[in-house]
């Protein structure tokens, strides 16, 4: 096993960019990859460290593989390798997001681009299912020991997925206010939970306020320092804004904006620079993914030497048992409105389509939506309605 500091930051450069480009198919794919590439093939790290690692990184909110791509690059090469490693993963799904949403969303798109991301997106829906469903399993494991955590849990499930049906941009709140009874409950917290946070976070909620460039600062905050449960919870917790709040895209576009982060390569939080480009062009989606992937910097380059302590913490488990849960919930509920976005009936054929294709067939998402956006353009060119 390597020494960290001992890779060449070039070495780590070409690595971590070679599976930033290649790492379709999400969070299982990269851990996948970065197992394959550190463990097996360079036996930079053992796997008892990565496993260790994957386990602390779950337990903090953001993107889980962004962060497990940080610390392997770091645990290699130090902070700067962190540095390197991690904007090597990173940039190259930006920049693809950037480019197609540029095409997709910009101001008179081509007609069949339009039918490529109205098919796309109509399979959004399932899309967020699928996620939802994969989570699932492994979340109820960690609740089945005892009635009353089996019955919290779904109380978690439930809460998370009215609010990520109903109340958009509130989403976030939920998912706080859940790992906090959790953590009270487990733990016996003192009063006063909430007291930091609300310091820490009402200047940004004020200048969210005032709308601009503040409030994409804190969409993109809440997608990277406040998400839990897996990428794919990103999308309650920016619909709302996006949509509804600030009118920078319409549903159709959002759906779009979700399929553009799916089928790229790298990480789904990749996203928000869509969210970002409809709010303030380039500028816009550079700004909100710089803020969005931050935290994730910060968390692995500050705490990387705390992670055995993480992952043995009471509260934090607490927290996560209580937040994940939620996350699932609205993950689940943020399927209803992506939905009942669709204009056009075949749309809605494509949705189930796509959710045999993905929950029966076992079809990846990739594929499953390429396929979706093909018959999009096939509709678009033979003259069919497409959604405004």
């Amino acid at each position: 096993m390597g020494d960290a500091a001992a890779v060449p930051l070039r070495t780590v450069a070409r690595e971590w960019l070679r599976i930033g480009v290649t790492g379709f198919g999400g969070p299982p794919t990269h851990i996948a990859l970065l197992r394959r590439l550190v463990v097996e093939r360079r036996q930079w790290i053992d796997a008892h460290e990565l496993e260790d690692a994957i386990a602390a990184c779950n337990l903090m909110p953001g993107p889980a593989s962004t962060q497990l791509a940080i610390f392997c690059a770091r645990r290699v090469a130090g902070p700067a390798g962190a540095i390197v490693g991690g904007l090597a993963f990173i940039v190259p799904a930006v920049v693809m997001v950037l480019a197609l949403s540029a095409l997709f969303l910009g101001g008179s798109p081509p007609r069949w681009v339009r039918g490529a991301g109205a098919g796309a997106g109509a399979a959004v829906a399932a899309v967020a299912v699928h996620a939802a469903v994969g989570l699932i399993g492994p979340s109820f494991v960690r609740a089945r020991a005892a009635a009353a955590r089996r019955a919290r849990w779904g109380a978690y499930v439930a809460l998370g997925g009215l609010a990520g049906a109903v109340v958009g941009p509130f989403v976030v709140l939920v998912l706080l206010g859940c790992g906090a009874i959790e953590l009270a409950v487990r733990v016996r917290v003192p009063g006063g939970l909430h007291s930091h946070a609300g310091a820490i976070f009402s200047p940004v909620v004020a200048a969210a306020a005032a709308g601009g460039l503040g409030a994409l600062a804190w969409v993109a905050l809440k997608v990277g320092a406040l998400s839990y449960g897996g990428g794919f919870v990103i999308v309650p917790l920016m619909r709302g804004d996006a949509v509804h709040t600030y009118h920078w895209m319409t549903s159709s576009q959002f759906n779009s904006a979700v399929a553009l982060g799916q089928v790229t390569p790298g990480p789904v939080v990749a996203t928000i620079a869509a969210v970002g480009y409809a709010a303030h062009r380039v500028a816009g989606g550079v700004l909100a993914a710089a803020i969005a992937f931050a935290p994730s910097f910060a968390f692995v380059l500050i705490g990387a030497r705390h992670f055995d302590r993480l992952r043995a913490d009471r509260r934090a488990q607490a927290f996560l048992d209580g937040a994940g849960p939620a996350a699932i919930g609205a993950i689940l509920g943020a399927a209803i409105p992506l939905a009942a976005a669709l204009g056009e009936a075949w749309q809605f054929v494509v949705l189930g389509l796509a959710a045999v294709a993905l929950l029966v067939a076992r079809i990846g998402i990739v594929p499953t939506l390429l396929g979706a956006g093909a018959v999009g353009v096939v509709i678009a060119l033979a003259g069919g309605p497409l959604p405004n």
